[in-house]
């Protein structure tokens, strides 16, 4: 079963009990700066108020949550049997892939957080009081590689959307220590963009170097065979709330978040991998043209009409799957 990208139900609600009595015009102009800073690598630094964590998590938490369940969806398609039972989220804001984790893995029973944004600590604890599953979360404020320093390891590390608010000579360090609290597998998620690419890849291929092994989205360990100006991104599309609408100033009932990711797991894969959808697909009356990821390399498959069944699966290949 593939989770949900919308936000689950329980959050939904503890964020609606958080909105009773808050200005949405006062929440759109705050949400505005922060998305302005975070594009342009600031991160969550314009957070430093109650105010200003609720219009952060109205502004980004939808579009967090689905790229990170995109990324855990991909990760259970191909280990099905992973079940891990501790969490470690780095960088962990508001919360939100601690909330797409305990979704996609009901075996997860111990939570810990690491931040250093005391008012968005405030509004996770806020959020996750009520929580069937989160209300126990540990959440330790800090510098995250001190954090990180005296946390446990855990099966499951997940480090979304925050590597690009350290400098480029500390990621590599922290990319150590993220690996190091490592029991099984490291999920690391950054903003679709070729400068979040970049980050994946560097942390990707250093990780490898340390004894690494990929779990998605690559179907192999081997250099990315993606060449400049192209880079690897996928899209996941999310529903907008009212007021999600509302806070972002926008019209359309929808958002599609771009992402990178790599999800690197301590013990090899064994067997044949499926190939990686790298974009969406071509169809068309004659045949369907897809540009895939496979564990050769990088290729573009052309599967003709004629092939009944094959044209017939191929039209169903989406941007992002994994694929026979």
């Amino acid at each position: 079963m593939m989770t949900s990208p919308d936000l689950p139900a329980e959050l939904k609600a503890a964020l609606d009990g958080k909105l009773r009595g808050f200005s949405r015009s006062d929440a759109a102009g705050r949400a505005a700066a922060i998305s302005k800073n975070y594009r342009e690598g600031g991160g969550s630094t314009t957070v430093r108020s109650e105010t200003d964590a609720l219009a952060y998590a109205l502004a980004r938490m939808p579009a967090t949550y689905a790229a990170v369940t995109a990324s855990l969806n991909a990760l259970v398609e191909n280990g099905p049997d992973f079940a891990p039972k501790t969490l470690l989220d780095v960088g962990a804001g508001p919360g939100t892939a601690t909330w797409a984790a305990a979704e996609a893995f009901p075996s997860l029973t111990d939570f810990t957080l690491l931040d250093a944004n005391a008012a968005l600590r405030a509004l996770a604890l806020d959020l996750a009081r009520n929580s069937t599953r989160l209300r126990d979360i540990g959440y330790q404020l800090g510098e995250a590689r001190a954090g990180l320093a005296k946390a446990d390891t855990a099966d499951l590390v997940v480090a979304s959307y925050m590597i690009g608010e350290i400098g480029d000579a500390e990621q590599r360090s922290l990319a150590e220590l993220l690996w190091q609290k490592t029991h099984d597998t490291l999920l690391v998620v950054e903003p679709g963009t070729p400068a979040g690419y970049a980050r994946i890849i560097a942390l990707r291929a250093h990780l490898i170097t340390l004894g690494a092994h990929v779990v998605a989205p690559c179907p192999h360990d081997s250099q990315c065979p993606l060449q400049a100006p192209d880079w690897c991104h996928f899209t996941q599309r999310l529903q907008r709330s009212r007021a999600h609408k509302q806070v972002k100033g926008a019209e359309l009932p929808y958002e599609d978040e771009k992402f990178s990711y790599v999800a690197l797991t301590r013990a090899a894969v064994v067997g044949r991998r499926r190939s990686r959808v790298l974009a969406q697909p071509a169809i068309s009356k004659v045949e369907v043209t897809a540009k895939l990821c496979t564990p050769e390399g990088l290729t573009f498959t052309k599967v003709p009409r004629r092939a009944k069944a094959d044209y017939a699966t191929a039209r169903r290949w989406r941007w992002g799957d994994a694929v026979s």
